[in-house]
């Protein structure tokens, strides 16, 4: 039996603001955009294709859009692995991705927190060899 987890489900404003976001300004992929009816639409951004995809869903209830940008309850909860992160700093500043730290050395590698679009905290990790 093979298994992996395919998606994660994050919860956006708006599908075109979150695609032009995670395509231009963390430079994923778009690999699907599908509508599913006038209001819902099916879609997946990736950094590439091999690993875990994120599936941007537009928060459609008051209670969904309160946990836009905060569904990590406040903590880091998204890591995105790099092998070159100045290279990945440099694409950031131009592109106006926060980062709530200078880059760090841990036992794992170099770290930085950034902050995507909607406040959503995440490692972007370049690990040792």
């Amino acid at each position: 039996m093979s298994r992996r987890l395919a998606y994660t489900s994050l919860l956006v404003r708006d599908y075109d603001e979150a695609i032009a976001f995670y395509t231009r300004a963390l430079r994923f992929e778009l690999l699907e955009d599908t509508r599913l009816s006038p209001d819902k639409r099916w879609v997946v951004v990736a950094p590439s294709l091999a690993g875990g995809a994120l599936l941007l869903a537009r928060a459609s209830s008051p209670a969904q859009q309160a946990l836009v940008g905060g569904q990590g309850g406040g903590r880091v909860w998204l890591f995105l692995h790099t092998d070159d992160l100045d290279a990945e700093l440099r694409h950031f500043a131009a592109h106006g991705v926060r980062l709530t730290e200078a880059p760090r050395d841990e036992s794992y590698g170099r770290v930085v927190v950034f902050l995507d679009l909607y406040g959503n905290r995440w490692d972007l990790v370049q690990p040792r060899p």
